[in-house]
């Protein structure tokens, strides 16, 4: 008589620090495991200027798809990966629902099926109330009034010696209004 295997479910793993694109290589070479490690791209200010900077959307966790009885060791003990989340003797599965709709926000982004980065640009426009975050009028407050995105510069006006002045800054020197995005079913 034949065993049916199990079924296949998603699973939380953690990883080594900084290695979460190295467990999910290294799952992936073990075949039959299917795996979810979505990471964020943004640019960042540094001295050297702005530059791309990319990190894991959960830091420390990737996400994959197996049957455990079958292949708990062997995950376990793939190159990067620490171990499996649990609560005592139980191992929560992830559910499909949150994977998929995951899988479906990757897929928008513009570099296409099967990537798995997220690109964040900061986004301001006319009447945002923002910060200034960084350089000499660190802490001023203002309105923006253009946004030059050819140039990542912003016009806003800001009060300075008791008077309204326009003054363009860089769009990373901004801390900008968080905005609500909208449901799929057009709600916020």
């Amino acid at each position: 008589m034949e065993s049916e295997p199990e079924s296949l479910a998603w699973y939380c793993l953690r990883t080594q620090t900084k290695r979460e694109h190295l467990a999910a290589a290294s799952l992936r070479q073990l075949g039959g495991i299917e795996v979810v490690c979505p990471r964020l791209r943004y640019k960042k200010v540094t001295r050297r200027g702005k530059i791309w900077w990319v990190e894991p959307l959960f830091p420390g966790y990737v996400l994959a798809r197996f049957g455990l009885a079958e292949r708990e060791r062997a995950v376990s003990y793939a190159n990067g990966v620490t171990r499996i989340l649990r609560f005592g003797d139980q191992y929560p599965a992830v559910p499909d629902a949150f994977v998929e709709d995951l899988r479906a926000e990757l897929a928008k982004q513009e570099e296409g099926e099967g990537s798995e980065l997220i690109t964040v640009c900061p986004v301001a426009e006319p009447g945002d109330e923002v910060e200034l975050a960084d350089g000499p009028l660190q802490g001023l407050k203002g309105t923006v009034i253009e946004v030059l995105p050819a140039n990542e510069r912003v016009r806003i006006f800001i009060e300075f010696l008791g008077q309204e002045q326009p003054v363009d800054v860089d769009l990373y020197s901004l801390l900008l209004p968080r905005k609500a995005v909208p449901k799929r079913d057009g709600t916020i």
